[in-house]
């Protein structure tokens, strides 16, 4: 696993929905018709739709979250990792998912909340466990896949009554630690598929197929499957970071998650010194009574993560 890819994980993470959230729920299209060419003189960390220049959601905040509390429990807490997400929200963050919401303000216990949610809600798989996924990936990947996929299929059910939505973390959390190996994200896909539920794995193997395109979805992307096929696609078919996260935004919809999820994956794969310097300088990540993340700190809580392992 060398240094930078860790660190690009991560930031990349972040930088992706940073840069996608202004254009949330927008048409395709959007952010190139904004910014025709990346690189040029137009800083694409543009802001608007009630977020700031570089500004990070809701779904970098959780993942900060979630490595607070691996690294201050030197384990996998749930309770408390709960507790750490039922206080953010409580403290009224700018932007919170309606399920998420739902889960952490019920008044349920942490094993509860959100089995109970998804009894009585036809739609519980969307992609706001998956969105928070990075830090948890960077953090266990050296454990090994069964490992990893069990922390992701734990951590997304503590809002995710759905298993369909932890079998997407958890395939998520398998090719993160393929990428951060040096592996071809790209070939570990039948060997990842081969170790999800059987029950899941037809859904799963369609949508994460070398043939699939994002238009091919039967569900708005702000579901659980197209959000990671959308991601691995973008990844399939450009040949670097920038062009990957551009491609995952102009997909449109629900572009600050694509783009964290597809961000994540492409920092993985090409490195820290792959996110643009540009995008980099502007990101801060907000949370309720503390000071903002830049990307020098996520830099070094993705570096305390690997060294927790």
């Amino acid at each position: 696993m060398t240094g930078s890819r860790p660190a690009g994980a991560v930031v990349g993470s972040a930088v992706g929905d940073a840069l996608g959230a202004p254009f949330e729920f927008g048409p395709a299209g959007a952010f190139s018709a904004r910014f025709p060419s990346s690189g040029g003189e137009a800083n694409e960390m543009c802001g608007g739709g009630g977020w700031d220049p570089g500004e990070a959601t809701d779904d970098t905040q959780m993942a900060v979250l979630v490595a607070r509390s691996l690294l201050e429990r030197g384990r996998l807490d749930l309770a408390d990792v709960f507790d750490r997400f039922r206080d953010w929200a409580a403290g009224e963050p700018k932007d919170i998912g309606l399920q998420t919401e739902i889960v952490l303000t019920g008044g349920l216990p942490w094993d509860r909340a959100a089995t109970d949610h998804a009894a009585t809600h036809r739609r519980a798989a969307g992609n706001g466990s998956l969105m928070r996924a990075t830090t948890a990936a960077v953090h266990f990947a050296a454990r090994g896949r069964d490992a990893t996929m069990a922390a992701a299929r734990a951590l997304s059910a503590l809002t995710h009554g759905d298993p369909a939505a932890g079998e997407g973390c958890a395939a998520y959390h398998e090719l993160i630690r393929v990428a951060l190996n040096g592996g071809d994200v790209q070939a570990a896909v039948p060997g990842t598929l081969a170790a999800l539920d059987p029950g899941h794995r037809d859904r799963w193997a369609t949508v994460l197929d070398p043939a699939w395109h994002p238009g091919e979805a039967t569900e708005s992307n702000g579901a659980v499957w197209p959000t990671l096929g959308s991601a691995l696609w973008a990844l399939r078919t450009t040949g670097g970071f920038a062009d990957a996260v551009r491609a995952a935004i102009d997909l449109g919809g629900d572009t600050d998650t694509i783009a964290a999820v597809t961000g994540g994956l492409a920092g993985a794969v090409h490195g820290l010194d792959a996110v643009p310097s540009r995008w980099r300088d502007r990101l801060f990540v907000p949370l309720p009574g503390a000071a903002p993340l830049t990307a020098t700190a996520l830099i070094h809580l993705a570096e305390a993560l690997v060294r927790a392992r």
